[in-house]
């Protein structure tokens, strides 16, 4: 049977790794939360497509 002693290093290590896991899913968990946010108080988006569209022209024409 191997003697398998862990080091006071290893436990720092490990709470640093949490540390730095929560912090990222917290930092994705932010970014989708404002995208969805984003995209859902956006109102009708119309692409470019090269055209002349009378509802984008200005009223001066």
């Amino acid at each position: 049977m191997a003697i398998r002693v862990e080091h006071e290093l290893h436990a720092r290590r490990l709470s640093r790794n949490v540390g730095v896991g929560l912090t990222l899913v917290g930092f994705a968990a932010l970014v989708f939360a404002v995208s969805v946010v984003k995209i859902s108080t956006t109102g009708p988006v119309q692409g470019f497509d090269h055209t002349i569209r009378p509802e984008l022209a200005g009223a001066d024409e």
